[in-house]
């Protein structure tokens, strides 16, 4: 359903006759009656809005006199001069003009005069070049206005369809203007670094941009936008396919952020770059993307990740949802297809919401992403079931054998696959983050699934060689050496030579540890509820369904297996298996 739907709006009589009612009290915010929302009442595409129905009472509560949203209720800091935690204005602006059977709040006095606070407070920390700051008064911050330009420039679509607010929307339209120049200057580099930094802010000033420009076109600001949308491809994207985050790959924004920036971008301006690189980016998913052969869900590597851990994506992911936007791309990019729901299964996960008895959740301060929402503006393109099976049989470790290197900036990434595995791995001179953890990354099963899953910003939770101190290998830059052969081999080494390791892949993996001193074998297993796990002096036996894999060290030593404390999964956890050794140590991996 489209959320700029006509009928569903405020006449501007009707508009007219609430602005008068509004109450004229520099102190008086009152906040309207809560809400319950009923699960029934709602359309399945619009479920998304119910937990968000139950936050606009408790939001205008929090609000001061001079519009700041306090309460905690999105971006740190909470602080007043902080512009991102102004962009909740879509929020409340939605349901200030939306007409639901569910929605109270459509044309409430109480929620226009908060919006029109909220508006006045936000647009007046607009710094004179256009910019707004974050995390201090005097920033001149690309976040806050990259996303600030995106929600002011749909706020505003839906005050102008509603006739609401005249005074204010010709505020945001001068403001996004003086956004804009800034924005999209080429010279400026707090929006573009050569490669970007954070590829996803100034994707989400493009979106935002692109429909300001749809509401009030400008021949020199629609030049400058279809530059900038060249720029973004040449410099905001890695040749190895994915998008720049502080020079590295990070899962989260890249796939939960960075592509629906670019989905919003591309339907309001259809620039066929876009498209481009969302094929690229769709591409590098595909290596990255671990699915389960159960079709439980999907792991992610994300050891070279370089901001933040998302681990695992199920399988259905119902709104809310970050990736919803994405599906935007899947007439035009079939392969994306494999990686968002199937609308036959969103489809019974929402009935099954709706039969649900239980109260809708009430969201935690501050996972309250005004974003959620406007992932509707444009209707639904997910795939069908058979298009998204289709999908998931042309992911390149379908195929039975392969070996991939991609580099980048002194970063090389490994993938390795042979008809029993299929392994990744991270090296290079440098490293994108200190977040991110190299040497081996993952181990996945054709029939088992993923094995083991290395993790980012974690020393107890990475496939390393560790030293007294719990020291690994992994946390710093390891170089490699891709030897090739049959069995394939490399060899990568720590940049002391602490700590020296060989890898062969084959029908068989074999890792061999050569290191300064004594220290431990560390490696991070995925272990499911059903699976038997047996260890013993000389190595561990994991059984799953028909299939056994043995990590075998040939040799008694003392291992221990213990439960990771914070790491679980949808039917799984995570288990550290520990071997101490003299420095040399040799794991040979078999299945059968």
């Amino acid at each position: 359903m489209n959320a700029f739907s006509r009928r569903s709006l405020i006449t501007g009589a009707t508009a007219i006759g609430l602005l008068a009612a509004l109450p004229t009290s520099a102190h008086a915010l009152p906040a309207p009656p809560p809400v319950t929302p009923n699960r029934r009442a709602f359309a399945p595409a619009e479920q998304r809005f119910a937990q968000y129905l139950m936050l606009v009472s408790p939001m205008v509560a929090d609000m001061n006199a001079s519009g700041f949203f306090g309460g905690g209720w999105w971006r740190n800091p909470n602080a007043s001069y902080n512009a991102r935690v102004q962009e909740h204005v879509y929020t409340l602006a939605w349901f200030a003009t939306q007409s639901r059977s569910w929605n109270p709040y459509r044309g409430s006095a109480q929620v226009i005069a908060a919006l029109d606070a909220g508006l006045g407070h936000y647009l007046g920390l607009q710094h004179a070049d256009g910019s707004w700051p974050e995390y201090s008064r005097d920033q001149h911050s690309l976040a806050a206005t990259g996303f600030g330009m995106g929600y002011l420039s749909k706020t505003n679509a839906l005050l102008r369809r509603a006739g609401v607010l005249p005074g204010r929307q010709a505020q945001i339209t001068a403001s996004l203007r003086r956004a804009m120049t800034w924005f999209l200057d080429g010279a400026n580099e707090t929006v573009w670094q050569s490669p970007l930094t954070w590829a996803n802010q100034t994707a989400s000033g493009l979106a935002g941009a692109a429909l300001a420009l749809k509401q009030d076109p400008d021949a020199g600001l629609r030049q400058r936008l279809t530059e900038a949308f060249a720029r973004l491809a040449r410099t905001g994207q890695s040749p190895a396919g994915y998008f720049y985050e502080e020079s590295g790959a990070d899962t989260n924004y890249n796939f939960e952020v960075m592509l629906p920036e670019l989905a919003d971008a591309w339907r309001q301006s259809e620039d066929p770059s876009l498209v481009a690189m969302t094929r690229k980016y769709t591409d590098w998913l595909g290596y990255n993307l671990l699915r389960e052969p159960d079709g439980s869900g999907w792991f992610a590597n994300i050891a070279p990740n370089s901001r933040t851990s998302s681990k695992f994506y199920a399988d259905v992911r119902p709104d809310p949802e970050r990736t919803a936007l994405n599906n935007q791309f899947v007439p035009v990019v079939p392969d994306l297809a494999a990686f968002l729901s199937s609308r036959e299964d969103l489809a019974a996960a929402r009935t099954a919401w709706a039969a649900d008895p239980a109260p809708v959740p009430a969201l935690v301060k501050p996972d309250t992403s005004p974003r959620i929402l406007s992932h509707a503006i444009y209707g639904e393109r997910y795939p069908s079931r058979a298009e998204r099976t289709a999908a998931i049989a042309r992911l390149p470790y379908q195929r039975a054998h392969f070996t991939e290197r991609r580099s980048d900036q002194g970063q090389d990434f490994l993938f390795v696959r042979r008809p029993r595995w299929y392994l990744g791995g991270y090296f290079g001179v440098r490293r994108a983050t200190s977040l991110a953890r190299t040497g081996l990354t993952f181990l996945w099963h054709p029939v088992a699934g993923t094995l083991v899953q290395s993790m980012n910003n974690n020393n107890h939770a990475c496939w390393a060689t560790v030293f007294p101190g719990q020291v690994p290998d992994a946390n710093g830059p390891q170089q490699a050496e891709f030897l090739g052969g049959e069995p394939y081999r490399f060899r990568y080494r720590t940049a002391s030579g602490s700590v020296v390791t060989e890898v062969t892949v084959g029908d068989r993996i074999t890792r061999t540890v050569r290191a300064s001193g004594a220290a431990t074998e560390q490696i991070p297993l995925v272990v499911r509820d059903s699976d038997t796990v047996s260890l013993d002096s000389r190595g561990l036996t994991l059984t799953r369904g028909r299939v056994v894999v043995r990590f075998d060290w040939g040799r008694s030593l003392v291992p221990q297996l213990r439960p990771a404390s914070t790491i679980t999964y949808p039917g799984r956890r995570m288990h550290i298996l520990t071997v101490p050794h003299d420095g040399t140590f040799t794991l040979v991996v078999t299945a059968r």
